[in-house]
């Protein structure tokens, strides 16, 4: 048996915490358990945004200068590099771990799968989405897809573990490797402790609708944007409030530029920030868009507006659309304009109550913790020592 006290892990990502973001959630959560558990965490990532509050945890964290885009992503092939070219070398010359920890995109697993096999080290391929799947749904040029999917494929067989965030993204990884791949399923959730019920509840004088996540082809937020500029005139008192990034973000707001302060865009924001304005929301926003590779997706935002009390109205495709259905959550709906006002005047002409907000955030906590995830990514790549 391994000695986890002993064991040195080196997480590799783009993306960690201070950041906002599903990924940068999941990887502290993976960190936070295996400290807990006694092992030695190092990180290795990029150096903060601007306007990012302070972190310092207990572990040691490596920080590199990165190249973003005009949103402040780490987004784009030029991108990937300027952060995948410059880590190779931390960590083929840096302290040697008995084992790697590391996200997509497929570059950045590709040059941890070297750096590995040089050091002589297994690595574990955390793997939320399938990248190839996705550039073949948003129109990525055919050869691009090829290339993506052969490297994708490469990457993980070569890991000694594949960690998938949901079935779905388990059965992708089966498909296109074969079934080759030794991929655990360890769930996805959210931090039911920085997304609670309790807490300062933000006001603003006038009801409103929350969106908080990527705005990009994948999710389709402008479904929502759509759909309550067809409502926002029979409804004086209600705000949209669309918090995130992503190619859309632009588009979006000088879409809805003359709605004025119905609408109002902002930055990604902390997850505590957030909480606050799903525990006064009529109700929380997800969607993922239909046909674009992501049909599998596990919309985390969703939850996160659940586990603080805000209903949810889901707009797409994916497994939360039956969750949603099966356990009650708020509404689902098909990814138009229509049925998402359909659902919005219904929410707003049939507020939740107080006990049925208290209801949803027990039921997050119960099925859908980020920590549970933690600890199960955890014993994953405990185990995955092991099998080395």
């Amino acid at each position: 048996m391994t000695d986890v006290k002993s064991t040195k892990v080196t997480v590799v990502s783009r993306l960690y915490a201070p950041e906002v973001g599903a990924a940068a959630f999941r990887l502290k959560a993976l960190v936070d358990s295996l400290k807990n558990a006694g092992a030695q965490v190092n990180v290795v990532t990029t150096k903060a945004p601007k306007g990012a509050k302070p972190f310092s945890p207990s572990y040691s964290i490596s920080r590199w200068p990165v190249l973003r885009d005009a949103g402040g992503n780490v987004r784009g092939y030029i991108q990937y590099l300027s952060f995948d070219i410059p880590m190779f070398f931390r960590i083929l010359f840096g302290s040697k771990p008995d084992v790697f920890v590391v996200e997509p995109p497929p570059t950045s697993g590709f040059a941890v799968k070297v750096a590995a096999k040089m050091r002589r080290v297994p690595f574990v391929y955390f793997s939320a989405d399938v990248s190839s799947s996705a550039a073949r749904g948003i129109g990525v040029n055919n050869v691009v897809v090829a290339a993506v999917t052969a490297l994708e494929r490469s990457i993980l067989v070569a890991a000694t573990t594949v960690l998938a965030v949901s079935s779905g993204v388990e059965k992708e990884i089966e498909v296109l490797t074969d079934g080759q791949a030794h991929v655990v399923n360890v769930g996805t959730g959210v931090d039911t402790k920085a997304f609670s019920l309790d807490g300062p509840v933000k006001e603003t004088g006038k009801r409103f609708f929350v969106y908080a996540g990527t705005m990009s082809e994948i999710q389709g937020a402008g479904v929502f944007v759509d759909a309550f500029m067809t409502i926002a005139r029979d409804y004086p008192d209600v705000q949209l409030v669309m918090f995130g990034q992503g190619v859309e973000f632009p588009k979006l707001k000088a879409r809805s530029a003359s709605f004025g302060s119905q609408i109002q865009f902002f930055a990604p924001a902390q997850g505590t920030e957030i909480a606050q304005w799903h525990r006064g929301a009529v109700a929380n926003l997800a969607s993922v868009r239909p046909g674009k590779g992501y049909d599998f997706a596990f919309a985390t935002k969703a939850l996160a507006g659940l586990s603080a009390g805000a209903p949810v109205i889901y707009s797409g495709v994916g497994p939360m659309r039956d969750l949603v259905n099966n356990h009650g959550l708020g509404i689902a709906c098909d990814w138009d304009a229509i049925s998402v006002a359909t659902a919005m005047r219904t929410m707003l002409e049939n507020p939740v109550t107080q006990m049925r907000r208290a209801e949803l955030s027990q039921w997050v906590n119960e099925h859908y913790s980020l920590q549970a995830v933690g600890a199960a990514g955890a014993s994953a790549v405990m185990r995955s020592v092991e099998r080395h």
